[in-house]
């Protein structure tokens, strides 16, 4: 078999897996446009009228808010627990290391429901022992994203950081500079497009959640994704397939935004 052949096949390969990715979310943006009142094929016609109907509705527009804030927060969070975490990881040695480093990374390998239940107990004897409410709470909410986050924070700045030479904030800080002062001037730099990709993985982790957030909402709150589930229950529109579209397209524009300005490619 020929190079030319063994790239065309490679070629063939690389096309059938991109069709397999893309093309359900061509469908899902195709179906948000259908006319008819019951999702059905083939379309009876073209419409806008899902994505003001999606916005009409109290549950999806209030549930977007708290995803969005919940999201934010989220990144704070992991980027002001995950940064320092990851600096330590790969710049020092000292007993447990990589102990921490596999609970720093854990909930990335737990299942969604499951880690949900032990959040939720675990809340649950925190408030036994200090007489504060956080279950069902907006902070508890927080800090639950904030935990989903961190595992995406620590991987991808871990990885900047092991690819990138101690000889720099070494050479500066020979030069006089102290260690804050190399961090800001001379490794924050070199790391952002980790930290960026970070924040980016972080927010999206955070803003699709169901698993954890449905076991940590209180009484009239609601997520977007939460909101979705709810609504499709008992009804059969192409509703939800606007509201998918959205989340598409926001998720799409944070990814040419970031890589725009922090070329997320060296992050990996």
């Amino acid at each position: 078999m020929g190079l030319l052949a063994i790239n065309r096949i490679y070629a063939a390969i690389t096309a059938l897996v991109l069709a397999f990715v893309v093309l359900p979310l061509g469908a899902v943006i195709w179906v948000s446009f259908f006319a008819n009142r019951i999702l059905s094929f083939p379309a009876t016609g073209y419409t806008l009228d899902w994505y003001a109907r999606a916005w009409e509705l109290d549950a999806f527009r209030n549930g977007f808010i708290t995803s969005v804030e919940t999201a934010l927060v989220a990144v704070a969070l992991s980027l002001v627990l995950g940064v320092p975490a990851s600096l330590a990881l790969v710049r020092y040695r000292f007993p447990g290391r990589d102990a921490i480093q596999t609970l720093l990374l854990s909930p990335m390998v737990v299942p969604g429901i499951v880690g949900g239940a032990a959040l939720f107990m675990a809340f649950i004897e925190l408030e036994i022992l200090l007489d504060v409410d956080i279950s069902g709470t907006l902070p508890g909410l927080f800090v639950a994203h904030g935990l989903i986050a961190l595992p995406w924070t620590v991987r991808l700045v871990t990885a900047s950081l092991v690819g990138m030479s101690p000889s720099y904030e070494e050479a500066a800080q020979s030069l006089g500079a102290g260690r804050l002062t190399t961090f800001f001037r001379v490794t924050l730099p070199i790391i952002k497009p980790g930290i960026v990709a970070a924040a980016l993985f972080s927010f999206v982790i955070s803003f699709i959640d169901l698993e954890k957030s449905i076991f940590l909402v209180g009484p009239g709150r609601s997520t977007l994704q939460i909101a979705l589930v709810s609504y499709l229950e008992w009804n059969l529109d192409s509703t939800v397939a606007a509201v998918a579209t959205v989340q598409i397209l926001i998720i799409g524009v944070l990814l040419l935004v970031s890589d725009r300005y922090a070329r997320l490619s060296r992050a990996f």
